[in-house]
């Protein structure tokens, strides 16, 4: 029998327990049975092989194990277990005889014969191991032998693969094994180091301060980050994640190119006070349809961020501003049915058959988790029939209104010529104002399509961000914001980027990462993904382009609704320095004085100064001392005192 060369222990994976006596690391090990001796074992080529000498394969088996030497890493081993029937010739059986009666019969002269095992993972070309063994009919058992062969790091072989094994000659006997995966074989507590199952690991750490995550993890590796543990997994190119995007049910992975195992960790699945950012996050949405046999049913689908359990119904909405469960038709929210989309949000989507719409019907969401009730969440159709007669009188009053104007034309123009015999009346044109609204917009968003409903109601062209998703979708983000800007140097005007506590924090961050970029040389650097808006990452990057060109404050404006934003100790980011910061309502008007005297001019002389009394915006009787502008290569720029 061919001699064991190190002491070495293999890891039965199958069963968890160990047994020990095989060899590792490229080298070919053979045992054969009694009757057999004088075994080796060589490579072959799987294509040409000679028909075996004297032994024909019976059965086969084989399994993969974990095979660990001392002091050195554990790695693959395909252990093969062949039973070959040993073809005695007459010639044999003769020497057999002669054997008896002379024992000192040399034993060299008993015939050899040699069998071939064959294996291969698809699609992977078939590795042949030859096995020579010399007969000894005195040790065979029924002529009946046993060859076990062991080959460390088999070719092709890897963590979950799928082994066949088969003889040379022909492909029966026929066996099929699967070496253990990795992550088995990484589970398991064992005493000798895996290389494959080194991964690199990432700590997180909140920032209540800076509302947010920090994630320390080593600059050569990658990280991604998922909502549910087997969720999809999005690329994460920052060592900070915004602290209101962050739920118990985040995962992170991390990993290094070179080896093919992740690491993943859910760091934050027992924090309680994250729970209110799935809900504050969590969308619904409710729509009409029709069955098959013209029935009416109500489809609803609920948006958030984690999978949720809960229980959803339909209401009707009252003139009590109540809403009255509509009975019999409760739907189970289960954590198992919701699918995810592309930006990670988890859906789930329902439909309430055979409902009366008539009954403008609209859904209430309860949550298992924190026993919230959340809604109602109601239809634009429920809603649309509350301004139909509103619109139709509107419409009424307008067209007669504009009757009125075309039989008074004439008449207002000799009042005008009489009222003003030295020239014509001008109308001064205002200019275009595009509303852009911060990174957690739905936070404000009632605001912002407020204030732009005020200014068009005050004459200006405006624009609001909330309001061209459609263009947004055709264009990108990117262009319709240069659009909005093109109208704004055609048409003069101002952009206006509506500031909260949240985006001062992203804007703090982003101006901390360019400045780090810049001093290691990376240019502007990469901004932090926001999970809401891109428009307000490329304001930011006009912004600082202005600050840079020595423009800043020509092309935007800073309003608040939050009393507390831009106040100490905290103060604006250095980016919005130069900016002018309106807090509204309490400064409208000076706000609007602001858009109707910053608009671009054409100027003759470098300096002008006019002494106006009395000037009158949009109803509003203002006394001004002076207005002071000035023109270079610069755009005209007007302080007003004393308003």
């Amino acid at each position: 029998m061919f001699p064991f060369r190190w002491p070495v222990c293999c890891f039965l994976l199958a069963f968890h327990k160990p047994a020990c006596g095989w060899v590792g690391y490229d080298v070919l090990e053979v045992t054969c049975s009694q009757g057999l001796s004088e075994c080796t074992v060589a490579s072959e080529m799987p294509l040409a092989i000679p028909e075996s000498d004297a032994a024909d394969v019976q059965t086969v088996t084989a399994k993969v194990e974990l095979c660990c030497k001392d002091d050195t890493p554990c790695t693959l081993c395909l252990l093969i277990d062949a039973q070959l029937a040993i073809r005695v010739t007459e010639d044999t059986d003769e020497r057999l005889h002669s054997r008896h009666g002379n024992e000192e019969e040399d034993e060299a002269t008993i015939s050899t014969a040699f069998v071939t095992l064959c294996y291969k993972t698809p699609p992977t070309i078939p590795a042949c191991k030859r096995v020579d063994f010399t007969i000894n009919p005195t040790g065979l058992k029924q002529k009946i032998a046993k060859v076990s062969l062991v080959i460390t790091n088999p070719a092709g072989v890897s963590f979950g693969s799928i082994v066949y094994v088969y003889p040379s000659e022909c492909l029966h006997p026929f066996v099929e094994v699967e070496a253990p995966s990795l992550n088995q074989v990484c589970s398991q507590n064992l005493r000798k180091p895996v290389n494959e199952c080194q991964v690199p690991t990432v700590d997180s750490v909140i920032n209540r301060k800076m509302n947010q995550v920090e994630l320390k993890f080593a600059a050569r590796n990658k990280l991604c980050i998922q909502y549910e543990a087997d969720g999809s997994c999005q690329l994460w190119k920052t060592k900070t994640i915004p602290l209101h995007s962050v739920t118990p049910c985040l995962c992170l992975q991390v990993w290094d190119d070179d080896k093919p195992r992740r690491s993943q960790s859910c760091p934050f699945k027992n924090m309680g006070f994250l729970e209110k950012n799935i809900w504050q996050n969590l969308t619904a949405s409710v729509g009409h349809g029709r069955m098959n046999d013209k029935g009416q049913m109500l489809l609803w689908n609920v948006t958030a961020p984690c999978r949720l359990e809960g229980e959803v119904w339909p209401c009707r909405w009252t003139s009590g501003r109540n809403c009255i469960e509509i009975e019999g038709f409760r739907q189970q929210l289960e954590n198992t049915t919701w699918e995810q989309k592309r930006n990670l949000q988890w859906v789930k989507r329902g439909v309430f058959e055979d409902i009366n719409v008539q009954l403008l019907p609209c859904v209430m969401v309860h949550l298992t988790r924190g026993g919230l009730h959340l809604g109602p969440f109601c239809s634009h159709h429920s809603v649309r029939w509350r301004w139909n007669l509103l619109a139709v009188a509107g419409l009424l009053v307008m067209t007669l209104a504009a009757l009125m104007l075309c039989l008074l034309h004439g008449f207002i123009k000799k009042w005008a010529s009489r009222s003003f015999p030295g020239g014509h009346v001008k109308i001064a044109r205002k200019g275009h104002i595009v509303l852009l609204s911060p990174p957690d917009v739905h936070n404000a968003i009632s605001e912002v399509c407020s204030l732009g409903s005020l200014l068009r109601s005050r004459g200006f062209s405006v624009s609001v961000d909330q309001w061209s998703r459609m263009e947004q979708c055709k264009l990108g983000p990117l262009p319709w914001l240069h659009s909005q800007l093109l109208h704004i140097k055609n048409l003069g005007g101002r952009a206006v980027l509506v500031l909260t506590r949240k985006a001062l924090g992203l804007a703090r961050e982003w101006n901390q990462q360019h400045q780090e970029a810049i001093q290691v040389g990376r240019g502007n650097g990469n901004a932090p993904q926001s999970p809401y808006s891109d428009i307000f990452m490329a304001s930011l990057c006009l912004i600082l382009g202005d600050k840079q060109q020595g423009r800043s404050g020509e092309r935007f404006l800073l309003v608040t609704f939050e009393h507390d934003v831009g106040q100490p100790p905290g103060g604006l980011p250095e980016l919005f320095q130069g900016l002018r910061l309106f807090q509204l309502p309490s400064q409208m008007k000076t706000f609007l004085c602001e858009l109707a005297g910053g608009r671009k001019g054409k100027a003759k002389g470098g300096r002008t100064k006019a002494a106006w009394k009395w000037a009158t915006f949009d109803g509003w009787k203002l006394k001004t001392k002076e207005a002071t502008c000035s023109q270079g290569t610069m755009p005209v720029q007007c302080k007003y005192s004393d308003i």
